[in-house]
């Protein structure tokens, strides 16, 4: 299942740091996407897994109703459980085509891609889009060291399908991925970490048509 370039612009992806609790974090993923975000990943590192499917089955409809692509961060087994319309796995995480086989021609496969070596097996196992980064420093994951532009254009260039920068990206920088070749942006604290999730969302769309 390919996904719309023009939704890629903005791709938000969750983190709970700035939740109290289930109820909020469903609040700041409707500000987000009410706000621009197109996509929305949910990543969840320490919910065992009923309450991690739980979640997951009550964000894809979230994203169903308010007309949001909804991903689900490493487990193919919950994307598939939850009805959500993809998965996203890093290199580290299920091969891609393995996840592909698993889920089907119907639903989204996102692969982290690192290097154009990288990207062109994760197009040949069926990859719909790629996330290329860190594309600057991050806090979000303490061991992602950053990547070169000329990378990161070396990516863009290596495959046919859209590629989203993530890794620190924020209003101040996104700028800097301009004349790369990227379809958008993937945020995480640029968004959710702000007082108005809404507004910065909207802001960094604006920026992310730029690119």
């Amino acid at each position: 299942m390919s996904i719309d370039r023009e939704a890629l612009r903005l791709y938000a992806v969750t983190d709970r740091a700035w939740a109290a609790d289930e109820d909020a974090l469903m609040g700041q993923i409707e500000a987000a996407v009410r706000g621009g975000a197109g996509v929305v990943q949910l990543r969840e590192k320490r919910l065992d897994h009923d309450a991690f499917l739980a979640e997951a089955k009550r964000f894809t409809a979230l994203c169903r109703r308010l007309g949001a692509v909804s991903i689900i961060n490493d487990s193919v087994e919950i994307a598939l459980a939850s009805g959500a319309d993809g998965v996203h796995v890093g290199q580290s995480d299920l091969e891609a085509g393995r996840a592909r086989a698993l889920l089907g021609p119907d639903k989204i496969v996102g692969v982290s891609a690192h290097s154009p070596g990288e990207a062109r097996r994760a197009l040949a196992a069926g990859a719909d889009y790629l996330g290329c980064g860190a594309a600057f420093l991050t806090g979000t994951k303490s061991d992602a060291k950053p990547i070169s532009k000329e990378t990161i254009r070396a990516v863009t260039a290596a495959v046919d399908i859209p590629v989203v920068a993530i890794g620190g990206v924020s209003r101040e920088n996104i700028l800097e991925l301009k004349g790369l070749g990227l379809a958008g942006a993937a945020v995480v604290s640029g968004i959710f970490g702000q007082r108005d999730i809404e507004s910065a969302a909207r802001e960094l769309l604006e920026l992310a048509k730029q690119l």
